[in-house]
């Protein structure tokens, strides 16, 4: 039991210290047998827990990219996109649009961790996107949208990064040197 943790703490370290791909980590985590009572027996309460090994980042919310936080807004439209989109370029507004899947794995790796960002900055407003829903997909032939997750960043109305996939240290980069 001992050996496992050392194996999960150095496989952190590692990610932590390398800038390791998010996705490796978490199959790896996931792969290691859990016999410790500091991790829950079912495989989402076991990766959430995991995931909360990561520094400032603690959470106890499911990985679950299908349902959204309380401070992240839902997208169900082509046109409430547009519309969305309007008001942020015309308003010169700070928004960050997560576009994410229900089946994608870095994408329930990273949810939470937007969560928490939508917390940290409250005038930055996420708006999550499911790229499976029919009604959004002329809106992502437009943006070029082909993997997830994708973040699109935007500071005072004008597009100012993207990130695509789940690195984390990028995204909490970003997000301090647009929006603190």
């Amino acid at each position: 039991m001992a050996r496992l943790l050392v194996v999960r703490s150095l496989a952190l370290r590692h990610v932590i210290k390398n800038r390791g791909r998010p996705l490796f980590f978490h199959r790896l985590l996931l792969s290691l047998p859990s016999k410790s009572s500091l991790f829950a027996t079912t495989a989402t309460a076991t990766a959430s827990s995991r995931l909360s090994l990561l520094p400032s980042f603690h959470h106890s919310r499911s990985l679950s990219s299908a349902a959204a936080p309380s401070d992240v807004v839902l997208v169900n439209s082509e046109e409430e996109f547009n519309n969305i989109l309007t008001k942020v370029q015309d308003d010169s507004l700070h928004a960050i649009f997560y576009f994410t899947a229900a089946w994608c794995g870095p994408c329930r790796f990273i949810s939470p961790i937007v969560g928490e960002l939508s917390k940290k900055y409250p005038h930055v407003t996420t708006y999550k996107i499911d790229i499976d829903q029919e009604a959004i997909q002329g809106t992502l032939g437009k943006l070029q949208i082909s993997s997830v997750p994708t973040l699109h960043f935007f500071q005072n109305g004008k597009k100012a990064d993207e990130l695509i996939g789940a690195d984390v240290a990028r995204l909490n980069h970003i997000t301090e040197k647009l929006f603190k």
